[in-house]
């Protein structure tokens, strides 16, 4: 049953789909929480203003190295531009673009320009999923073959180290069904890369599931429930690049009763003011898109992407978002508030915690150690345990980063709030960005106690 707009529900009706829900077992419990929740859903209008520095103990002498990290990329042609922002208790202190948008023209780059967020989308999704655990429409622990019943007596695909021999590929039943955690946290074994840096699992070599032009998720996503598996559910962290969020999101539009655009927007991007993020660019906003640039020889060149501004019918919740630093700043200062951002609670402070709390033990950290070691893994994104592993992030910073370069995060221990947008993947400079960060902040919270 698609539900009706929470905004136009009168107290009775919410009365009587607070009971018509609770006897269906998934979703608010009283009155009150469903008036909290479309308090929530109005659109929110906010304007980040620029403080001093020195008001959240920051230098802004300190803030100029942040500039001139960046401008060392573009001095190298390393980078075409970046946009670049950071917030500390709340205060916008640091929001620059540099570099140029378009590389035969020199035009430069601009504060509102559309970034291809690709990975940067998970955790937009993993949120609307968190949004329906909150409301009881779903657990973390349910099985996904609740939601899609496909995903039932799934195998896993067994074949010598780096083989690339299908026929040496043996199929074995799943120790048990993958759940909604498992694909949050990149441990379900279903579409995943291979050990180390290796693109892909075992079960590459036998899965033969192609989507089609005119997929939705609602055609699409059902079949992946006959893919092979490349390990037994929750053995091991592996990389999930598109197929385990995009599982996500259909869930998300089965428990929502709404198709995924409609709910992002009205139950994320609205609250949060978030109003150029989008997996359909509207026509009048694509020419702020950025084009992706490739250096070769010494030569700009442009790439082809992956997604296109639309109109696309497949929303995919790994990697299909368009959005602007402005709008992933409300985004990571709603986590960084536990759930809440100008006056509107998106999660709940206790799954604000949940998603950033290490849930995989030592998986992540043993990935690919020389990337990953001192990091866990929570519900879609990184957090750091080891302050030496962390580039000047603080014990407990949680984000995560998309292939083109977008990267944001919220800090806790530092309250901040930071992005840093490129389109090049040059991962350095994200750390070089994260050092200057931290030797611009010259009074910590403890230092002040």
């Amino acid at each position: 049953m698609a539900l009706k707009s929470i905004d136009s529900i009168t107290r009775r009706e919410a009365l009587g789909l607070g009971i018509a829900l609770r006897l269906a077992g998934c979703a608010p419990t009283t009155t009150r929480e469903l008036e909290r929740i479309a308090a929530s859903r109005r659109p929110s209008t906010f304007e980040w203003k620029l403080h001093d520095p020195e008001e959240v103990g920051m230098s802004r002498a300190g803030l100029e190295n942040v500039r001139a990290a960046i401008q060392k990329y573009l001095d190298k042609h390393d980078l075409t531009g970046a946009v670049t922002a950071i917030a500390r208790h709340n205060k916008l202190v640091w929001y620059e673009a540099q570099g140029v948008r378009d590389v035969t023209t020199g035009a430069p780059m601009r504060k509102d320009d559309l970034f291809r967020m690709m990975s940067s989308s998970k955790v937009v999704t993993a949120v609307a999923v968190l949004q329906m655990m909150d409301e009881g429409r779903l657990e973390l622990d349910d099985k996904v073959n609740r939601f899609i019943p496909t995903f039932k007596d799934m195998k896993v695909a067994v074949a010598p180290a780096n083989s690339k021999d299908a026929s040496q590929v043996q199929l074995v039943p799943a120790s048990r069904d993958i759940t909604v955690k498992d694909l949050l946290t990149h441990t379900s074994g279903l579409s995943s890369v291979g050990d180390g840096l290796s693109p892909q699992g075992p079960a590459s070599l036998v899965n033969k599931i192609e989507r089609k032009p005119d997929d939705t998720l609602a055609d699409y996503i059902p079949r992946l429930g006959a893919a092979a598996l490349d390990f037994q559910p929750g053995s091991k962290w592996r990389y999930s690049p598109l197929d385990g969020f995009d599982v996500l999101l259909r869930i998300v539009e089965i428990t929502s009763g709404m198709p995924a655009d409609a709910f992002l927007r009205e139950r994320l991007f609205e609250p949060l003011d978030m109003r150029d993020t989008y997996f359909n660019v509207p026509p009048e906003k694509q020419e702020r898109i950025l084009t992706l640039y490739g250096r070769k020889d010494g030569v700009w060149s442009v790439q082809p992407a992956l997604f296109g501004p639309g109109p696309n019918k497949y929303l995919c919740g790994a990697g299909g978002l368009f959005s602007t630093v402005h709008d992933f700043m409300q985004f990571e200062a709603m986590l960084l508030n536990k759930g809440s951002f100008n006056g509107r609670r998106v999660l709940k402070d206790e799954t604000v915690a949940l998603m950033s709390r290490n849930q995989v033990g030592s998986m992540f950290s043993e990935w690919i150690p020389p990337v990953t070691a001192g990091f866990g893994f929570g519900l879609s994104v990184s957090v750091l345990e080891d302050p030496a592993k962390g580039f000047g992030r603080g014990v407990g910073a949680f984000g995560w980063g998309g292939a083109y370069g977008t990267e944001s995060w919220a800090d806790p221990e530092l309250d901040v709030a930071a992005a840093l947008f490129i389109q090049q993947p040059v991962a350095t400079v994200k750390q070089d960005f994260q050092q200057a960060l931290r030797k611009a902040i010259v009074t910590t919270e403890a230092e002040a106690a």
